[in-house]
């Protein structure tokens, strides 16, 4: 783990890392179970909900080799690879791949505003559609649609009755449940669950409610 501290490492073989950690996944299709959370450091987006601000920077460059190690020592299959936005660095595909290779069982946590393309197809992938209330609305790459498969996921985080919406007739206009599972998440201490709860049994959207486990264990705490 010596070469953790180092930025003078070859720049195909490295990624800036905010932070290594053995947790319970809180979201998703694999929420309660133990995972090893890698998160990246950068994102280009700025939603305005975002928790995870404090990985907009810093961080420390290491080798996919250390970054291999310290996953290691968890001694647990089940990796989520996050951010900020993980694939705003190009070599996250390689560490995907490496892992998957490892026969480690990967998810990919990413706004949908980068490109899917070179992700792993052995990677479950779990992209967030932002809503307006997020303030990057406009950063959707639609493209990325049809690069999902069953295996993935499609979330979107609501902050408002408009933005629950607005993501309604996003699911039904372009038939999401059709490709993969769809998640409806209200945005920590923005939207009571039981409202956004109420709503989808009102409105019969073919969405499953996503209430963000580690939250209501840890609260904002890093490294949970």
């Amino acid at each position: 783990m010596a070469d953790t501290q180092r930025d003078d490492l070859a720049p195909d073989s490295r990624l800036r890392i905010t932070e290594i950690f053995y947790s319970l996944q809180g979201e998703a299709d694999t929420a309660g179970m133990p995972t090893v959370f890698i998160r990246l450091t950068g994102c280009p987006l700025r939603c305005q909900y975002c928790d995870t601000a404090y990985a907009f920077h810093g961080g420390r460059w290491m080798s996919f080799a250390a970054i291999l190690a310290k996953t290691r020592e968890y001694r647990c299959l089940q990796v989520c690879v996050t951010g900020g936005e993980p694939l705003a660095q190009k070599n996250c595909a390689r560490l995907l791949r490496e892992l998957c290779d490892k026969d480690y069982r990967v998810s990919l946590e990413t706004s949908g505003a980068i490109d899917l393309s070179t992700v792993d197809p052995r990677v479950s992938k779990v992209m967030d559609l932002k809503t307006p209330d997020s303030g990057e609305v406009e950063r959707n790459l639609w493209e990325n649609l049809p690069l999902l498969s069953k295996d993935d996921q499609i979330k979107f985080v609501i902050c408002s009755r408009s933005d629950f919406d607005w993501a309604t007739e996003q699911v039904r206009q372009r038939q999401l449940d059709s490709i993969c599972t769809v998640w409806f998440s209200p945005s920590f201490e923005q939207i009571k669950p039981v409202d956004l709860a109420d709503w989808i049994l009102e409105e019969r959207v073919p969405a499953r409610l996503q209430l963000q486990l580690h939250k209501y264990l840890w609260g904002t705490e890093p490294g949970h």
